[in-house]
C-alpha cells in the first residue's frame, strides 16, 4: 500500500474509532461532524477531506456494534427443525437486536446516505480495506451488500431452491417483508407506538411469520 494510502486508512480510521466512541457514550442524536473531530483531535474542514456527511461515519461506526446480533443469529437458527423455521429464526433473531437499538439499524438500513448505497460502499472499498474496521467477518456480506431488500432477496433464493418457497413468490414475499419491519422501526423512532423491544419484535414476527407461511403454503396445495 503507497504511503498516501496507508495516510487516508489512517485518517479514515481515527474519525471511525471517535464516532465509534461518542456512539456509545452519547448517542446517535447526539453525534456531530463539530463533535466528531474534536474528539480526533482535528478540524471540522479536516473531516469533510475523506467523509462527504456525518451520516457515512455513522453507518461505519456503528457496524462495530452489531457483534451482538452475529453472535446470536447462529444460535436461533440452532434452534430450527426445519429450512423455513430456519428462515423465520433468522428474522426473529433480526427484529429482536433491532427492536433494542432502532437508532443504530434505522442509520445502518434504512437512512438515507447521500448517495447511492452501493456507490457509496464502492468508493469507501477503494480506498481501503474493510477488515481495518475491526468487524466480525460474518459482517462483510453487509458491507459489500448493504441493501437490506437485496440480501434478503438473496436469502430467499436459497430457500427457494430448498422447495420452502415458489421463485415467483419471492419478490412479494421480500417487499412485504421489509416492508413489514421498516414500518415498524419508524412507527418507534417517530413515536407513532409505545411498544417494547420486546413487545415490537413479537408483533413483528406475527406479521412476517403470517405472510411468510402463507406464501410456502402455497407449495403444499400446488
Amino acid at each position: 500500500m503507497a504511503r498516501s494510502e496507508k495516510q487516508t486508512e489512517r485518517m479514515i480510521n481515527y474519525f471511525i474509532d471517535a464516532t465509534a466512541k461518542l456512539l456509545k457514550e452519547e448517542g446517535i442524536k447526539n453525534i456531530s461532524i463539530r463533535k466528531i473531530a474534536k474528539e480526533a483531535g482535528y478540524t471540522s474542514s479536516t473531516i469533510y477531506n475523506y467523509f462527504s456527511e456525518v451520516s457515512h461515519l455513522i453507518f461505519f461506526a456503528g457496524m462495530r456494534f452489531m457483534e451482538d446480533y452475529i453472535e446470536d443469529l447462529p444460535k436461533y437458527s440452532a434452534k430450527a427443525k426445519d429450512p423455513l423455521e430456519k428462515y423465520l429464526l433468522g428474522w426473529e433473531c433480526f427484529c429482536d437486536h433491532s427492536f433494542r437499538e432502532p437508532e443504530l439499524y434505522h442509520a445502518i438500513f434504512i437512512a438515507d446516505l447521500g448517495e447511492h448505497p452501493e456507490e457509496f460502499i464502492k468508493h469507501y472499498s477503494s480506498i481501503y480495506k474493510f477488515d481495518s474496521l475491526q468487524l466480525p467477518e460474518e459482517l462483510e456480506v453487509i458491507m459489500t451488500e448493504q441493501n437490506l431488500s437485496k440480501r434478503s432477496k438473496n436469502v430467499l433464493e436459497k430457500y427457494a431452491e430448498k422447495g420452502v418457497f415458489r421463485k415467483e413468490d419471492i419478490e412479494k414475499l421480500n417487499e412485504i417483508t421489509i416492508f413489514i419491519w421498516q414500518g415498524m422501526i419508524t412507527s418507534l423512532l417517530n413515536n407513532r407506538v409505545t411498544y417494547t423491544p420486546e413487545e415490537a419484535s413479537k408483533k413483528t414476527m406475527e406479521y412476517i411469520r403470517d405472510v411468510t407461511l402463507n406464501t410456502a403454503n402455497l407449495i403444499e396445495n400446488k
